[in-house]
């Protein structure tokens, strides 16, 4: 039986951290998404909130990480462990940012009336990058690297919806002005999505550094 010092348990309790921030910040996105398409206004401020704790969390994850790299002088193998501790929390962190977003944008646009156009593509771009998201925070749980490899393959994907819906919108705008407001909106809705996708593809790049130190592995 191996028995863990504690500088072992202190990483494998920061990484459980980690976790719990990727699922508070999973189902953040979740509920923004929920109250965009219902535009429900009380489920969009309760994001607001709830975003709070996964910043306090991203800030505990940094300042332990640092002090565990001051107090014990990891080696190479761990150094790289909590390099990659640091960049998830950091990118978890900022979808979270962008799930106050979408929700701020909800808030904005549930007094206005109901969309002009049904929202296909959002929803779909939603599915994407949470999927993307889900999948690179497994990876990273379970140190699979092949899996990690995989998350890259819908990114495209996310960036056409993207550009299709952005010039769709751009028409509508065209066509007459009472589509402006909500059109720009829905247009930073799908940009925010496309951040999340970037984000889960940093988790992923993160992760097959952890593992072999790789860095940019989907620039090849």
């Amino acid at each position: 039986m191996t028995i863990l010092n504690s500088y072992d348990k202190a990483i494998i309790n920061l990484k459980s951290e980690l976790v719990s921030m990727g699922k508070k910040v999973e189902l953040l996105l979740k509920g923004a998404m929920e109250a965009l398409i219902e535009q429900n206004i009380t489920k969009a401020q309760a994001i607001k909130s709830l975003e709070e704790e996964v910043d306090d969390l991203d800030y505990e994850v940094e300042l332990k990480a640092l002090e565990i790299i001051s107090l014990q002088q990891p080696n190479d193998e761990d150094l790289r462990s909590l390099a990659t501790i640091m960049r998830i929390s950091k990118d978890l962190e900022r979808i979270g940012d962008q799930a106050v977003n979408i929700a701020e944008i909800t808030i904005n646009l549930a007094t206005k009336g109901a969309y002009f156009k049904e929202l296909v593509d959002i929803p779909r771009m939603s599915s994407l990058a949470m999927a993307m998201l889900e999948k690179s925070l497994t990876a990273y749980m379970n140190k699979d690297v092949e899996m990690a490899y995989g998350v890259n393959e819908a990114d495209d994907e996310v960036d056409n919806l993207y550009d299709a819906l952005y010039w769709e919108l751009i028409d509508y705008m065209k066509q007459d002005s009472k589509y402006v407001e909500q059109a720009n909106y829905l247009i930073l809705v799908a940009r925010f999505l496309e951040r999340v996708a970037d984000h889960a593809v940093n988790v992923a790049e993160m992760t097959i550094y952890e593992a072999n130190g790789e860095r940019r592995p989907f620039l090849k």
